[in-house]
Order: C-alpha cells, then structure tokens, then sequence
C-alpha cells in the first residue's frame, strides 16, 4: 500500500540540512579521486562548462524541454491536484504551485556556486567566501588542528615564515565550489584537492538538484504493511524493497532519500529484532547490549532456592506477543504505555516531515511510540509552524505537543536542556523497558560542545537507559566515546562498539565555514549506558 503526498517539506527540510556546521569532527580521508568508481561521477562525463552558453539557448527553449522531460515521465507539474491525500492521521498539505518554473535537466545540474541559477546557492557561495579560510600549506594556522588529518596541520605555526590567512575566492572549475584564495594556489595544491574533488562535484549537483524544481517520486513512502511481510534489514536496498518503497533506479536519487531516512531507520535498525547488529563475531553487540536490547534471563538461587530472572529487553517491548485482542467487547485488552525515545540536542530531525518519522511505527506495528525532542535548537526556524506557548503551571516548559501524528506516534518537543527537565523529575521514573535516548551528532567530546553535555552526561548513566550514538567520521565517534570514558571512567557500559551506520545518509554534506570539511549524516553508530550493580551486590549476598 503507498500514500502520494507533496514533497514540498522534504525539499525545505532538506535544503536547511546544509546548514553551517561547526567543525565537531576531523575532515576525513577520502581515496584518491573520491568515494568510489561507481558512486562518484568521472569529469570526463561532463561537457566543458566554462564556455558560455551559445545565445540561440533562449530561456523559452529551455523551458520548453524542461516541461518536456516532465511529459515523458507523466509528470506535468501544472496538472497535478491542488491537494494530495497524506497517510492516515496527517492532515493534508496543499502541493505548491510549479507552473511555469524553469526547471534544472538532469544533464544540467552543475553550476560553479556563484553562478548558480539558484539565488540561495549564490549565497551560500558569497557566505563561503566571506567566512572559509584557503587551506593552502604557505598560509599561517588559523587555528590549532583537531585531528592528525586536518589540513590546519599542514600550515605553519610560524607567522614569520608563512602566508597571513587568506579567505577563499577561486572556484574549483571542476567542483563549482570555492576552495583556495586564488588559482595559483589552486594549482599548487592540486594533488591534494584532488582527493574531494569529485565528492565537492556530487554536493554540488546534489544541491542543485532539490531546486531543479523537478517531481521528486523518492519522498512517497509506503503505509503500513501486513506483519508477515518481515523486513530485511541488511542494507538500504534490502529494508527499502521489503518495506514496498517505491523502486529507486537512480544515485542521486537514492541519497535524496537516505537523507531524511537515515534519521528514524538508525534508531530502528538497532531496536528491531532483525537487526543487523548482534552479539556474532564482528556484529558489534557487546554482552551488556544483549542485556538491555534482546535480553537475557540468568537464574540467581537465593536463600529459599528460589529463581530471580533479570531481564532487560527493549526489543521484547517492540515485539509483543499477540494477545487476541479485536474491535468487539470481548476483544478488548489492557494497553502498555508507548516506548519513550528521548532525542536529545535535536536539530534538524526535529524538524522533519512527520511522515518520515512515521515510518519508524510501520517497523514496529504493535507498539505506540513518544517522540521527545529536547535541546535549546530543538524549534529553530519552525515559528512560521508552532509558535511557543506561554510557559504556564500545567505546561511549566511550554512543550510543543502533536498527538494526532497517527494514532501509534505522538511527538513532543522541548526547548530546553535535558539537565533543567531531569533535575524537576519531569520524565521520570525511566523504565528500561519502555525507554531509550538516542544523540544524533551530539559533538561529546568537541572542545566547543563539550561543556555543553558535562552536567547531561551523569544524569544520563543515572537512569541506567540505552543510550545511541551517532557520529559523522570515525575519528568523531573515538573521540566522543574517550570523553564520556575520561569523564565517567568505570560508570558506564559499552552496549555497541562504535562502527560504520549501515543505514547512514548516502548523501555527503559541505560544512560551510571550511569547504574542506566533508561528512555524511549519522556515519557511525555505538551505544553505552550507566554501569549496574544490582546483579553483582546480589550474586555476593546470595553466595553467603
């Protein structure tokens, strides 16, 4: 079963995930002429697109071949309805309206950023220029380096023997993008530039490609589907054909997709009980993770030969068993309450279209879930949407509440830190059961977040709650892992080594202050909690 709806929110939440970036993890190492063969287009593919365009390439021409590409498709934008049905329990979105609009062809997605058709990629270019530094090695540091990687590390700490810091205003003709303050220096360094080159080139096409103004077919998601119909979550192909999505034939496109996707298939990837991870050589599954995922049942013979069985298993609460219950009166069963997924230092993800996240209750059919949203950036750019309500006694944190999701998915959002909510006890009590937390590039262990986190971390291990961890690079996730591990040295337990996403975004993001800093969403993934005592306390009280 499928649902059509507009795609207009994708393609704004989209565009606001190319958003500045602090440099929160290291730049990583790409091989040499980019990501791989088969992912990264080769240069040769495209025509010389210094030279300017001939003058007989009228812009009436070019809109009559944009609208017909969409005619072959059997998508003519002026032709579609003026409101299309949403899944159920979403009210319904108006389509905007695409008459008449130039439209970017797929031959025709690259334009150096200051030029580009766009006026906010033109921007977004003036930004770069203004704020990014040339990362040639004659230039002196404009900072210390945050990994042995970083192209910082190749300047001169010296001022006498080096450049002063200069901002960039040569764009690469390969990649569109401004990366070196002039084109000698471009020239120079050309070997090393060479090794994002081609990545640079597919952000850029990327980027161009939502404002194409084209129909975008990979933001239709599937409804639910029949529970026998089990999903196969070995990889994006795999979870995205057994979960009936539409067929996605097309890079570009699949990366558009996994971009919003990566967000609610992350955290369901690790709950669900055909999760890729497990406790197998090389599943990445430590013992205490079984504990608190799958579950486990030791028996502890007390004093009066008794059996106690301790168990943690979230995914046995995602995974009920079927207790007959029907729509008659004598169908009528006890409810448990919904799983709680606390996100914390929400950003972007808060800001999703709700259809996305809904896909996270098609995984888990039997179960309600409660989205939390908390951080101070958890409602940025979205009072156009839901103002803030007034702080009052019955809302003393002015929660934004949507309980009409669907009827398994309720979403709430606080602009507030989690310290400030845990201390007022406003969540509590936490049930291992019933609750997890989940931090999307929390930036643990950067030197200008960390503190940040400090006061969060303690309380966090104090609920004794799974806690999942993403991170844009390896190095990112190492050195997040070594603060928690610095700072709660023997109080926590490793429940997932930290390893690549497999359900990562396929899509590499630009951080805007330094072009040379590329990363994909939710990279990597690993899990700990708060260490526990209560087995070990009663294994010695029971031994005497």
């Amino acid at each position: 079963m499928s649902t059509n709806y507009t795609c207009h929110r994708c393609l704004i939440l989209l565009r606001a995930n190319s958003r500045v970036r602090t440099s929160a993890q290291g730049p990583i190492t790409i091989c040499r002429r980019g990501i791989s063969a088969k992912n990264t287009p080769s240069r040769k593919a495209f025509p010389d697109l210094t030279t300017k365009p001939s003058a007989s390439y009228s812009r009436r021409s070019f809109t009559k071949q944009a609208y017909t590409f969409l005619e072959s498709y059997g998508q003519i934008p002026k032709n579609e309805p003026t409101q299309i049905p949403s899944p159920i329990g979403l009210a319904s979105t108006n389509t905007p309206d695409v008459t008449g609009r130039l439209l970017l062809q797929p031959n025709n997605l690259f334009h150096p950023f200051s030029q580009s058709p766009s006026p906010e990629i033109r921007r977004r270019a003036a930004f770069i220029k203004q704020h990014a530094y040339c990362p040639h090695p004659n230039h002196h540091q404009t900072r210390l380096p945050i990994a042995p990687d970083d192209p910082e590390a190749r300047k001169s700490s010296v001022k006498l023997n080096s450049e002063p810091p200069s901002r960039v205003d040569f764009e690469c003709p390969d990649c569109g993008i401004p990366v070196y303050c002039s084109e000698d220096h471009w020239a120079d360094d050309y070997e090393t530039h060479l090794e994002i080159c081609d990545t640079l080139r597919q952000i850029n096409e990327d980027d161009h490609d939502l404002r194409s103004g084209r129909f975008f077919p990979e933001f239709e998601y599937p409804g639910p589907q029949m529970e026998e119909a089990m999903v196969n979550m070995t990889s994006w192909d795999t979870f995205l054909y057994t979960r009936e999505f539409r067929a996605i034939d097309e890079d570009r496109s699949m990366r558009q997709a996994t971009r919003l996707l990566t967000y609610p298939v992350t955290i369901g990837s690790v709950l669900h009980e055909l999760s890729p991870y497990n406790i197998r050589s090389r599943g990445r599954l430590t013992p205490e993770g079984l504990k608190s995922l799958s579950g486990e049942y030791k028996p502890l013979k007390s004093s009066n030969s008794s059996l106690v069985n301790i168990s943690e298993a979230l995914r046995y609460t995602l995974h009920p068993p079927r207790s007959g219950a029907g729509v008659d009166i004598k169908g009528l069963r006890p409810n448990p309450p919904p799983v709680r997924i606390f996100i914390l230092g929400a950003r972007a993800e808060s800001s999703l279209p709700r259809e996305v996240w809904v896909q996270l209750s098609h995984m888990f059919p039997r179960v309600a879930f409660h989205l939390i949203f908390i951080g101070p950036e958890s409602m940025a750019n979205r009072d156009h949407e839901f103002p803030l309500p007034e702080r009052t006694p019955t809302n003393p944190f002015g929660a934004v509440v949507e309980d009409r999701i669907s009827h398994q998915m309720k979403i709430s959002t606080f602009v507030e830190y989690y310290h400030t909510l845990h201390k007022a006890g406003h969540f509590a009590p936490y049930d291992p059961y019933f609750d997890c937390f989940m931090l999307f590039h929390p930036g643990l262990g950067h030197p200008a977040s960390s503190h940040e986190w400090e006061e969060t971390l303690p309380q966090l291990l104090e609920t004794k709650v799974p806690i999942l961890v993403t991170g844009y690079t390896r190095w990112d996730m190492q050195r997040d892992l070594k603060w928690v591990e610095e700072k709660m040295a023997g109080e926590l337990d490793l429940l997932m080594e930290p390893g690549e996403n497999r359900f990562r975004s396929l899509r590499w993001d630009l951080n805007d202050l330094d072009p040379q800093d590329i990363s994909c969403g939710n990279w990597g993934i690993w899990a700990f909690r708060g260490k526990r005592y209560l087995l070990h306390l009663a294994e010695r009280v029971w031994s005497l």
